[in-house]
């Protein structure tokens, strides 16, 4: 841009002197040169300060990476490269035999397990009435035994009479404790539960949603709208659940934005909402307007991990440029602008409004450059 200005101011002092016969001498050339070096110098530091341009910026968008949840032979592939679909749609399909038989197998686990349930219901039952018959069979040895006690002390019985009916007692009591620990163990298998289901029966219906979870998984969905490019994935192929393997790349649809990097020295004239101008190289004599969204608050030349190297004084000096988020305000759905698209940017600051103008020729000049290009 600085040699347009200088090419321009050149041509307007060249019809000067044609113009007005104005006579090349010591005085006319000097002056004319030194004039142009004070007036372009001076409107080149105030435009590149308040109205800042760079030829580095780009169209950047987000992608998404699909990495199956489960690992299968891919058997048929729904979405066609470049092809808008909408969230929810399948992408690609992953053989689901062994998953619908693993969930086969949970269920009947399942059905299973709830019978088993209502098996150790009988069983605590059961052992209630086992308790309730050894308590009984306990009292009735305890009576018989307090009778020969009684018998014995009145001379009706002998020691040994006593003697078997305090074992007899003494066995029926141990019996009565054993009914009593296998009635506890019943009631706990019975009443063992979580969030009021029985510990086996939750834990096979968490094994079963599991399994339908991963049968679901065979069918891998579209996350958003959008759509698929380079499309390479095959009936055939494994699809394996390995981020660094992904089956293919889903670009989503929704706004772009544009980031340029701007010299560090215009930091101060870089505001949201400020006034922008974007040239494409693609599209030749055609400016458009947009804004400012923000300066990108941090430069990928101050960052540092803990690491086993110290910082040292190479890492400190590079000269980052900062990024800057811009969006386009014109419509742009009549040009065939691919993604990921090169464009030169201008910043209209708040500042010296009158040299911004200088700007925008300049930018209008150089737009029509880009009809002259030489491939190398």
């Amino acid at each position: 841009m600085d040699l347009l200005l200088i090419l321009t101011y050149t041509a307007f002092c060249v019809a000067i002197f044609k113009i007005f016969k104005i006579p090349l001498n010591k005085w006319s050339v000097p002056t004319a040169v030194l004039g142009g070096v004070v007036l372009i110098g001076t409107l080149i530091l105030l435009m590149n300060y308040n109205h800042p341009f760079t030829q580095v910026g780009r169209q950047v968008y987000n992608t998404t990476p699909v990495v199956p949840t489960v690992r299968g032979r891919v058997i048929e592939v729904n979405v066609k490269p470049d092809t808008f679909i909408v969230k929810g749609e399948p992408l690609f399909s992953i053989e689901s035999d062994p998953y619908e038989a693993e969930l086969l197998r949970k269920k009947a686990d399942l059905e299973a397990a709830v019978q088993a349930v209502y098996q150790l219901e009988s069983t605590y039952k059961a052992a209630q009435s086992e308790v309730i018959r050894a308590e009984a069979t306990r009292d009735r040895i305890k009576r018989e035994f307090n009778r020969y006690y009684a018998g014995y002390k009145k001379g009706a019985f002998t020691a040994q009479q006593v003697d078997t009916r305090r074992q007899n007692l003494r066995g029926a009591q141990a019996d009565l404790e054993a009914e009593i620990a296998m009635e506890n163990s019943a009631r706990i298998a019975f009443e063992s539960e979580v969030d009021g289901e029985n510990t086996t029966v939750a834990r096979l219906m968490a094994e079963v949603r599991k399994a339908q979870f991963n049968l679901d998984q065979t069918v891998v969905r579209a996350p958003t709208n959008g759509y698929v490019t380079q499309l390479i994935l095959r009936p055939g192929q494994m699809a394996v659940p390995l981020p660094l393997a992904p089956s293919m790349v889903f670009i989503h649809a929704e706004e772009h934005y544009y980031v340029a990097a701007f010299r560090q020295n215009s930091l101060q004239r870089l505001a949201p909402g400020f006034a922008a101008e974007f040239m494409f190289p693609s599209l030749p004599g055609k400016v458009f307007s947009g804004e400012v969204v923000n300066v990108i608050p941090a430069m990928a030349e101050g960052e540092i991990q803990a690491s086993g190297r110290l910082l040292g004084t190479q890492a400190l000096n590079a000269q980052g440029r900062a990024l800057v988020k811009l969006r386009i305000n014109d419509d742009l759905s009549e040009y065939h602008l691919p993604l990921g698209t090169s464009v030169e940017v201008a910043v209209y600051s708040d500042s010296f409004h009158h040299v911004s103008i200088m700007r925008k020729i300049l930018i209008r000049m150089k737009s029509w450059q880009n009809y002259l290009y030489l491939d190398h």
